[in-house]
C-alpha cells in the first residue's frame, strides 16, 4: 500500500523507468565488484542527466523497487525496450549470473511480455553477446594491429550514431574480438572470461560500459519516442560517438600493450596508458569523423549482426 500511495503521488516517467531498470540491471549481478558498482554509481553522479544519479541512490537505498521502475511503460513498445536494455547489460560478459538470472524472470512478470515476446528479444541479444570471439578472417584483412584498432573504433564510432538498440549491444562484443585478435596475434588464446579480467586489470567495467551507453541515448533523448528509437540530437550523437571511439581505441592500444610485453603490465600500468591514449583518439575522432558518418549510413540491423558475427570490420 505504501508503494502503490507513493507511485499515484509520484509518477516515474517512461524516461525514468528505462534508466532506472537499466541500473536495476546493471546492479543486479551478485558476482559483480564493488568497483565496478562504485563506477557506475559515479558515472550516474557525473553525467548532466535529469534523474540518473538519484535514481542510482534510491535504487542502492532499496527505495526504488523493479515493481515501481516499471510503472512507467505505459506501451508494449516500451516494455519491450526496456527488457532488450537489460537484458544486454546483463549478458554483456557472455554468460548471465543466478542474481541476473532471477531479476531477468521478475522482470518479465512486471513488464507482462508474453513467452514470444521475451524469446524474440532474447535471440537478438543472444546473436551479438554470444557471437564467436574467433571467427574466420575474411580474405584480404588485415593483420596489422594498428590498422585493425583504428578500424574498430571507427566502428563503434558509427554505430553510436545509429538509433538501434543493437548498436549500442554490439559495441562491448566487439571490442572483447579486438582484445582476442590482438591476444591471438602474439600466441595468447584468449575466452571472454580471460578478456574481461584483462579489462578489469585496465580498470575498464564492461557492465558500466554498456549503461554508459544506454543511458547517453536515454538522457540525451533520441526522439520523442523513446520506444521508437528515433535519432536525436547531433550533439548527443557526436558525444557518444567520440567516446566509443575513444574507449575502444584505448582498449585496443592497451591490449596491444599488455600481449607484445608478455601479459607483464600491472594494473597501474595499464591505467597510465588511459589517459593519454583517449586524449590521441579524441583528436582522432575529429580526423576521422567523415568516414565515421559514412560507415554509419552502411549500418542497418542485418549489417550490425554481420559486424559482431564477423572476423573483422573491412
Amino acid at each position: 500500500m505504501i508503494i502503490s500511495n507513493y507511485i499515484t503521488m509520484n509518477p516515474i516517467t517512461t524516461h525514468d523507468s528505462l534508466l532506472a531498470i537499466c541500473l536495476h540491471a546493471a546492479y543486479s549481478n551478485g558476482e559483480q565488484s564493488d568497483a565496478e558498482r562504485q563506477e557506475i554509481a559515479r558515472y550516474a553522479e557525473e553525467m548532466d542527466a535529469d534523474n540518473l544519479a538519484a535514481l542510482s541512490r534510491r535504487i542502492l537505498m532499496g527505495k526504488l523497487s523493479i515493481e515501481e521502475a516499471c510503472t512507467g511503460l505505459g506501451t508494449n513498445q516500451d516494455r519491450m525496450l526496456a527488457y532488450e536494455m537489460a537484458r544486454a547489460i546483463c549478458e554483456v560478459g557472455g554468460s548471465i549470473s543466478v542474481e541476473e538470472a532471477e531479476f531477468l524472470t521478475e522482470l518479465r512478470g512486471r513488464l507482462a511480455l508474453s513467452e514470444g515476446e521475451s524469446r524474440a528479444v532474447d535471440a537478438e541479444v543472444d546473436s551479438a553477446a554470444l557471437a564467436p570471439l574467433g571467427a574466420p578472417l575474411p580474405e584480404g584483412s588485415t593483420t596489422d594491429s594498428g590498422s585493425m584498432i583504428l578500424k574498430y573504433a571507427i566502428v563503434a564510432a558509427a554505430l553510436e550514431l545509429l538509433p538501434q538498440t543493437l548498436a549500442t549491444v554490439v559495441i562491448i562484443p566487439m571490442q572483447m574480438k579486438m582484445v582476442y585478435r590482438i591476444g591471438k596475434s602474439h600466441g595468447v588464446e584468449l575466452d571472454r572470461s580471460n578478456i574481461k579480467d584483462f579489462l578489469a586489470t585496465a580498470g575498464i567495467g564492461i557492465g558500466s560500459q554498456m549503461v554508459e551507453g544506454f543511458a547517453r541515448k536515454l538522457v540525451g533523448k533520441f526522439g520523442r519516442k523513446l520506444g521508437g528509437k528515433t535519432v536525436g540530437k547531433v550533439s548527443d550523437q557526436f558525444a557518444g560517438s567520440a567516446l566509443s571511439f575513444a574507449s575502444t581505441y584505448a582498449i585496443g592500444q592497451m591490449a596491444q600493450s599488455y600481449y607484445a610485453g608478455g601479459c607483464q603490465l600491472t594494473a597501474p600500468d595499464l591505467k597510465k596508458l588511459i589517459g593519454p591514449l583517449q586524449s590521441q583518439a579524441h583528436e582522432l575522432h575529429t580526423r576521422y569523423l567523415p568516414e565515421i558518418q559514412e560507415r554509419a549510413k552502411t549500418l542497418d540491423t542485418a549489417a550490425i549482426l554481420s559486424l559482431v558475427r564477423g572476423g573483422t570490420p573491412v
